[in-house]
Formats: structure tokens, C-alpha cells, sequence
């Protein structure tokens, strides 16, 4: 809890460290102020210098308005006595300490907190993931596949060979049944034929 304060002071604390794993922030100030001041207008600032003002908020009885630094993707919002401010899309880049400030802008005196002791946000760098391409079809039903075509592959060609050796066999007995008596034309009949052989007749291969 803050202590009190005298009129028109704002004191301002902040939680010391945010660990961001997700690359988003949520970071609250809260703050005392009990001064008369009706506008206001709360900001964060990056660095240990606060050279950097990430956004900022501003509010009265009416209306809200804010902005955000075009590096940052920020945005703030008053609740009561707190500030709120969101940031996504952070980088390990954006690492740093960070400071609110609150300042009550209008009626005067214008009034604004002293530099607290801000807050470490430490954005963590997010591992890039490099997943191998998945095939369509799993990996067991491509095994299953592969099986089965072998198994066929494998049927079909013994299949094949015993079909060509009882082809094979089927030629070499029906060879045995050939008539293998040499024959001679009937005008070389004294030329080494056997007297056995009998005359060949061409007359039934003409036309």
C-alpha cells in the first residue's frame, strides 16, 4: 500500500521485474494522489533515462485519450487509482526498465510524481521452431502399403517362373514325338541317303 501524502503529491509504484514469454506485457502503476486536479495524463517512458516515451493516456471527467510510440505496440488504461499498460508484440530488442509517470495536468498547480524505481521487463527471445514437412498419409500406412505391393510382386513373379518352366517342360516332351526321319528329293536319291528314307514330294508346295 501507498502512505499518504500531503496535497498535491503523486507518488507512483511499480513491481520490479516482469518476465515476458509471450512477447505480451501487462504493466500496472499504481498511484496516490490526493490534490484537486480533474485532467490528467499517465505515461511510459523505456530507458534508464526515460529517453523513450512508449504511450501515454490522458483523462479527464469526460473524456480518454492515448497514444503509442509507432516502435511499440502499447495501450493504457485508468482505472481508479491505477494505470494499466498493455504491450504485444514485444522483442527480446525491447528488454529494459521502464518508468511511469503521472501528472496532473489541470486545474493548477500542476503536479507530477517523483521517478520511481520502475520496472525490468525482460522480454525472452522465442525459439524458432523448425518442424519437419508432415507427409499426407501416415507413415504406418505407407509401411502397409509397401508390404503388400512386395508380397504381390513376389507372388507374381514365382507364379511366373513355375508358368515358364512348365512351359518349358510342356516343349521338351512334345519335341520327343517329331518325326526326326531325314528325307531326300526324290532326284538325289543315290546321294548318302538311307535307302529307308522316304522320297520327299515338292509337288505339294506348288501352287
Amino acid at each position: 500500500p501507498l502512505p499518504s501524502l500531503p496535497e498535491n503529491k503523486i507518488l507512483v509504484s511499480q513491481r520490479p521485474l516482469l518476465i515476458v514469454a509471450n512477447k505480451t506485457a501487462t504493466l500496472v502503476c499504481n498511484y496516490t494522489y490526493n490534490g484537486t486536479g480533474k485532467e490528467f495524463r499517465a505515461s511510459l517512458y523505456k530507458g534508464t533515462d526515460s529517453a523513450v516515451e512508449v504511450c501515454f493516456i490522458s483523462w479527464n471527467t469526460t473524456k480518454i485519450s492515448g497514444n503509442s510510440n509507432k516502435e511499440f505496440n502499447c495501450q493504457g488504461i485508468h482505472d481508479k487509482d491505477k494505470v494499466i499498460f498493455n504491450l504485444w508484440n514485444m522483442s527480446a530488442s525491447q528488454t529494459d526498465i521502464y518508468f511511469c509517470k503521472i501528472e496532473a495536468m489541470y486545474p493548477p498547480p500542476y503536479v507530477y510524481n517523483e521517478k520511481s524505481n520502475g520496472t525490468v521487463i525482460h522480454v525472452k527471445e522465442t525459439p524458432i521452431q523448425t518442424q519437419e514437412p508432415q507427409s499426407a498419409i501416415p507413415l504406418w500406412i505407407m509401411v502397409a502399403v509397401t508390404g503388400v505391393l512386395a508380397f504381390y510382386s513376389m507372388l507374381i513373379t514365382i507364379a511366373f517362373i513355375n508358368y515358364w518352366q512348365k512351359s518349358k517342360k510342356n516343349m521338351y516332351h512334345q519335341s520327343d514325338y517329331m518325326n526326326m526321319t531325314p528325307r531326300h528329293p526324290p532326284y538325289q536319291k543315290n546321294k548318302g541317303y538311307p535307302p529307308y528314307a522316304p522320297t520327299r514330294d515338292y509337288t505339294a508346295y506348288r501352287s
